[in-house]
């Protein structure tokens, strides 16, 4: 593939150098050059074609989506509205400005945008064309299912074309392992394999299967970031490949093929940096969709999809072109016990010495460490903030203490946040540090990639949240939300007339238009309060400052879901049909806190309004949430791994068997570990 891209880019300049005012020579070059990963290149030319045709409307849309691809979102709104000024029947370009618009709440005409959107996907689909709607993107509009499933699998068939010009023959795959009694072979096939979110979920998981079952290879498909992420994978997994070291596809197919892979697992889907033309290839007998892209492939070359009953219910069997394979609890996963164990253990700092404990919130001022001994060691005194929850259906009763420290002096502490200094001494050489500088005093535990070690501070006051206020948050990119949503989330301030939402600016650009539609609502723009993006630690531990989560329905917190209940905190959502729209249930389902998961917007609102209006019903919420955290199987990475094996090798077993492919919906062990 390389070689044919060096050979057209040779043709496009040989093309610009007989006539050096050859607009769609440079615009072609342009894609050439985006397609080898050159983006400054691609932006020479795609504005050297503006400059030269400055009504060129392709040109003006192929700049836009280097701008968007590289985050400049408001620069790609401005091309794209302009390649459609020029050429207003374009559908690539009008699905794409949408999509841009969507990154930045930018709602205006929504009901109207959303048809277009919608006609012109059918439109296409009809057509047998290839959709403008991108896959990813897919569950972010009013389409059914089906037009979902036919956008990837028209993505999944453009694959397959592309490979039919390495005019290859099937692989021979293994029809039985290497000896009785052998091991499986795994592929993890990623190009997140490093700082990503998709490591932070799953990268314990390689050096926790068991050597005795299966034989685990990696294949990366993106350069080493230097990151622990990245060196812990390596090093944990029994076999890691450097796949971005073969570009040619059918190579890395064949280096794939030639390790003997019983199983082969996508974790791109059609996420940034996937090479489906792999799987296309067909090097391994059975391949599997897993955990990095929140839909079907719509590929008949990829077998199953690990889900759980939740999050793809068998009713729902059709929206996918993969047989469903079932894990136990919940497809989800979390590293967190591995990466933030510094928050199984808090304590509260009162914010004055004479505070009652009985008025003392759990989220307001908080210490974190993974050993609270040297504080609790200089405290002048240490009391005790219970909250006892009875177990349903259990006769005992569980307890969650919290410590509240009343230290030696305040003023350190308090001058620390105020300076925005990175560590405080409170007595006897015993420091506490800042929690917003940790990226500044200890780069890779900020990151997540090590352990904090230190004791850390947060605060309401450093988020300029109100100590005395309900504070729902969301910490999704802002693309999740949708009108529906926040009209709801602004009715339930108005129910709970002491609360704030706290948001993130992901991006910032929509954070003006997020405020607007709040006011135009009645709701006062002081009420909503925006934060910057956070180093990952960070962003997992200022969740604990939070009251509740309020999900974005179109699209979970997935990633951001695990995060906030690690924090403790608890988060509403509500199932819709799209599988990105019910991984939030699953992950709560799995927690154990299924009153939690709403039925209808009417009831999202309800449940979010008894959270805010009932003090005693959210500490026994709240309660609940930070015991079974440590309690459940959202968070046992072992468990979990022992459960993958044993759905892979129910797998094998079929295809050895030569029985036909079926859905694997017997989830075996309930409690996991049988």
């Amino acid at each position: 593939m390389q070689g044919k891209l060096q050979e057209a880019l040779a043709h496009y300049q040989e093309a610009i150098r007989i006539s050096p005012t050859f607009a769609d020579a440079y615009s072609n070059m342009g894609n050439t050059l985006k397609e080898m990963q050159d983006v400054q290149g691609a932006m020479q030319c795609y504005t050297r074609a503006i400059q030269i045709n400055p009504a060129f409307a392709d040109a003006h849309s192929n700049l836009a989506s280097i701008h968007k691809d590289s985050g400049n979102v408001q620069e790609a709104i401005q091309s794209y509205r302009m390649a459609l000024k020029l050429k207003p029947d374009f559908p690539d370009a009008f699905c794409n400005l949408a999509h841009c618009l969507q990154i930045v709440c930018d709602w205006t005409d929504y009901d109207e945008r959303m048809q277009k959107l919608v006609d012109i996907v059918s439109d296409q689909l009809k057509k047998n064309r290839l959709p403008s709607v991108h896959p990813h993107h897919s569950m972010l509009y009013p389409l059914t299912a089906e037009q979902r499933k036919g956008i990837a699998s028209r993505h999944a068939t453009l694959c397959q074309e592309k490979i039919v010009i390495l005019r290859r023959g099937a692989y021979t795959h293994p029809t039985q392992l290497a000896s009785p009694g052998g091991r499986l072979r795994i592929g993890y096939v990623s190009s997140d394999f490093g700082n990503h979110p998709t490591s932070h979920l799953m990268q314990s998981i390689p050096g926790m299967h068991d050597r005795s079952k299966v034989e685990v290879f990696c294949y990366a498909l993106s350069a080493d970031d230097s990151t622990t992420f990245r060196a812990k994978i390596t090093k944990e997994a029994e076999h890691f490949v450097d796949l971005s070291r073969i570009p040619c596809n059918g190579k890395a197919a064949d280096r794939i093929n030639a390790d003997g892979i019983h199983i082969l697992v996508n974790m791109n889907g059609y996420t940034k940096g996937a090479r489906n033309e792999l799987f296309a290839l067909k090097p391994a007998p059975i391949q599997v969709m897993w955990l990095g892209y929140p839909g079907t492939s719509g590929a008949s070359y990829m077998d199953y999809i690990i889900t759980d009953s939740t999050t793809s219910p068998i009713e729902h069997a059709q929206h996918y072109s993969e047989k469903l394979a079932y894990m136990p609890h919940t497809f989800f996963i979390g590293d967190h016990w591995q990466m933030f164990p510094h928050m199984v253990e808090r304590a509260i700092i009162p914010p004055t010495s004479d505070a009652a404990a009985v008025d003392l919130k759990d989220n307001v001022s908080i210490i974190n460490a993974t050993n609270l001994k040297p504080l609790v060691s200089i405290a002048e005194t240490v009391e005790d903030l219970k909250h006892t929850i009875k177990q349903d259906g259990k006769g005992d009763s569980l307890e969650v203490i919290t410590p509240i420290l009343k230290l030696p002096t305040t003023i350190a502490v308090t001058e620390m946040i105020n300076n925005n200094q990175p560590a405080a001494d409170i007595g006897d050489g015993v420091l506490v540090h800042n929690g917003l500088t940790t990226n500044q005093t200890h780069t890779k535990a900020a990151t997540g990639e090590e352990v904090l070690q230190n004791p850390v501070v947060t605060t309401r006051k450093q988020y300029g949240l109100p100590e005395n206020a309900v504070v729902f948050c969301n910490f999704n990119q802002l693309y999740k939300i949708d009108p529906v949503i926040l009209t709801i989330w602004c009715n339930i301030l108005k129910r709970v007339p002491n609360a704030v939402l706290w948001l993130l600016r992901f991006p910032a650009v929509g954070e003006a238009n997020v405020i607007q539609f709040c006011v135009k609502k009645g709701i006062d723009a002081s009420r909503i309060v925006f934060s910057p993006v956070a180093p990952k630690e960070e962003h997992v531990r200022r969740g604990q400052l939070a009251d509740v989560c309020l999900d974005t329905p179109l699209c979970n917190g997935h990633t951001t879901g695990v995060d906030v209940l690690w924090a403790g905190t608890p988060m509403v959502t509500l199932p819709l049909e799209s599988l990105a729209s019910r991984v939030a249930s699953s992950q709560l389902k799995c927690l154990g806190m299924p009153e939690l998961i709403a039925t209808s917007y009417e009831d999202y609102e309800n449940i979010a309004v008894k959270l805010g209006t009932e003090s005693e019903y959210l500490k026994a919420v709240r309660a609940k949430v930070w015991i079974l955290k440590t309690e459940s199987m959202l968070f046992n990475v072992r468990t979990y791994a022992q459960n993958l094996e044993k759905l892979f090798s129910r797998m094998w077993n079929l295809y050895v068997n030569r029985r036909p492919l079926d859905h694997l919906l017997d989830t075996f062990s309930r409690a996991g570990t049988s």
